[in-house]
């Protein structure tokens, strides 16, 4: 007897040439209602149901597959004698493959407006049974619910016939599929019917991590399917130990801090989810170096990202210090090597950064719920001078290079910025983390800058003293802060330590007394409306 396929399918796409190649197979194909008609009007020899099960399609389609000669075709089980038995005592053909997608109700439920009624109609009933039917039945049946899978299946069966690998494969994605499927009539009719939303999440693809924040806790990386913008779902590893919690969480700082910059020479130094360092330069070197001498303690150890593919003239620049990850587009092949040469625990990720479909929202697990927010996007909303003293134009660049550190700098955060090349500029120092803005200004930020310029100034040996020559750079420096300014204290200890332009959000009730603090110390404040805590 002719092996048989159901085909009942509301995406069409591909169907009429998998149909020709099973009935060249010597499959008989049974369908349905607008599946018979295509394949009809192609030429295919077609099978109704109705005339296996003996009953007409009824109430406008709901009801087609929904009988024993259908189901009992499919569930039963090859290698047991009562299923086979019961099946010929009740005159039932078993079906080998069930090729089926179902109504399209996440397309009519997404449309603007969408009526309910109309969504519905578009909840499949029969489709997903037939589905889960031969799904559970893949020792013995083939489901497939995606087109793009007829090639492989028509290339299997022309070389004999469907591994058990490849219909446990689409068993799985057929389960996956009436689950999404579900999820999403849940969320619509949550919404429609009793006005509650609900957020069904799906990961993939586990990868079980070195170990968690600490040694002792286990840890895994689920990804999330789709994703198509630069991220650490879709980095590739080529070298290196096995990442960690850690790494993930650092590099993911990393990446996002260089993608903002990422047409230019830019390079993030992270440790502990902080840009300790991030500049961009004429050359990558030039960006790496400068982005190393941001924090040269806390550098070691660190996370390092860069926004171009480096060579190894860039890469030599590491040579004798400790680096835990490096992330970059893409690696010369003898850059590579120097990488691997390094240290055989090095981790070297390879990120392509084209552009993607962004996702729009982040997430956070907290015990007993999930925080959702929508990402954040932009550096602000509006560029007001509100002292006295002007912003100059030429210090607009530098400004926005300040803001764009501080906005991946944990909060309270303060980042100084230094345009040490006309054009090129990098993080001199930054205070984060700090329950109150002015231990991030006086004690982290202020301290670091001047302990940055001491270095600089041993190394520079310019001819000038060593005061001189650290106002002189500080002078020149924007300081970004991510949010207000609660009181004129940040403004005064920023004064005392030269500070001369400062970028803040403003909206602090004290706003005035602020300002009027700028004004009375000679400095140039600018209020851009957006903030930027990051927890």
């Amino acid at each position: 007897m002719p092996k048989k396929a159901l085909i009942s399918v509301s995406d069409k796409t591909g169907i009429i040439d998998f149909a020709a190649a099973l009935n060249r197979l010597g499959f008989d194909i049974i369908s349905t209602g607008g599946t018979s008609r295509v394949l009809r009007d192609a030429g295919i020899a077609v099978i109704d149901v109705s005339a296996l099960t003996g009953f007409p399609e009824m109430m406008e389609g709901r009801v087609k597959t929904l009988h024993p000669k259908i189901h009992g075709a499919v569930l039963a089980a090859r290698d047991n004698p009562l299923h086979i038995n019961e099946a010929s005592r009740e005159g039932i053909d078993l079906i080998d493959i069930v090729a089926m997608n179902l109504y399209p109700f996440e397309e009519v439920a997404a449309r603007e407006n969408a009526a309910l009624d109309e969504a519905i109609e578009n909840i499949d009933i029969g489709g997903p049974a037939l589905i889960r039917a031969a799904a559970k039945n893949y020792r013995h049946v083939a489901v497939i619910t995606d087109p793009m899978d007829y090639p492989a299946i028509i290339k299997e069966l022309e070389d004999g016939d469907i591994s058990l690998h490849t219909r446990e494969r689409l068993a799985v994605k057929a389960f996956r599929r009436i689950a999404d499927y579900d999820c999403a009539i849940d969320r619509y009719l949550s919404s429609k019917l009793i006005n509650e939303d609900i957020l069904r999440l799906k990961f993939v693809e586990c990868r079980t991590l070195r170990y968690g924040e600490n040694w002792h806790q286990s840890a895994w990386f689920y990804k999330e399917p789709g994703v198509t913008e630069p991220s650490l779902a879709n980095a590739k590893q080529l070298h290196g130990k096995a990442l960690s919690y850690n790494n993930y969480v650092d590099a993911e700082g990393a990446l996002n801090v260089v993608l903002e910059l990422k047409n230019s020479n830019a390079v993030a130094v992270v440790k502990h989810n902080n840009p300790c360092g991030f500049a961009t330069g004429k050359t990558l070197y030039e960006a790496l170096s400068r982005a190393w001498d941001g924090d040269p303690v806390s550098s070691f150890g660190s996370i390092i990202c860069m926004s171009q593919k480096p060579d190894l003239e860039t890469l030599e620049f590491l040579k004798g210090r400790f680096v835990e990850l490096i992330i970059a587009p893409g690696y010369d092949d003898d850059a590579l090597v120097f990488l691997r040469n390094k240290s055989k625990d090095l981790r070297i990720l390879e990120i392509p950064m084209d552009n993607g479909v962004q996702l729009k929202n982040t997430y956070r697990y907290i015990v007993g719920g999930l925080l959702m927010q929508s990402r954040n996007r932009g550096l602000y909303e509006r560029w007001d001078v509100v002292s006295e003293h002007p912003f100059p134009d030429e210090k607009r660049g530098l400004a926005e290079f300040a803001l764009t550190a501080c906005k991946y700098t944990k909060s309270n955060a303060v980042v100084i910025a230094r345009e040490y090349k006309k054009g090129f500029y990098q993080v001199l120092a930054m205070g984060a983390g700090q329950p109150n803005r002015v231990d991030s200004i006086r004690k982290l930020a202020a301290t670091k800058a001047i302990e940055n310029l001491k270095l600089l100034y041993e190394r520079e040996k310019p001819d000038i003293s060593e005061d001189e020559f650290i106002r002189s750079i500080l002078n020149e420096c924007v300081l970004a802060s991510d949010a207000f300014f609660p009181f004129d204290d940040s403004i005064i200890y920023s004064a005392e330590n030269h500070i001369r332009y400062i970028v803040s959000p403003g909206g602090s009730i004290r706003d005035k007394e602020v300002i009027a603090t700028a004004n009375r110390l000679g400095i140039s404040l600018v209020f851009t409306g957006t903030r930027h805590f990051l927890h």
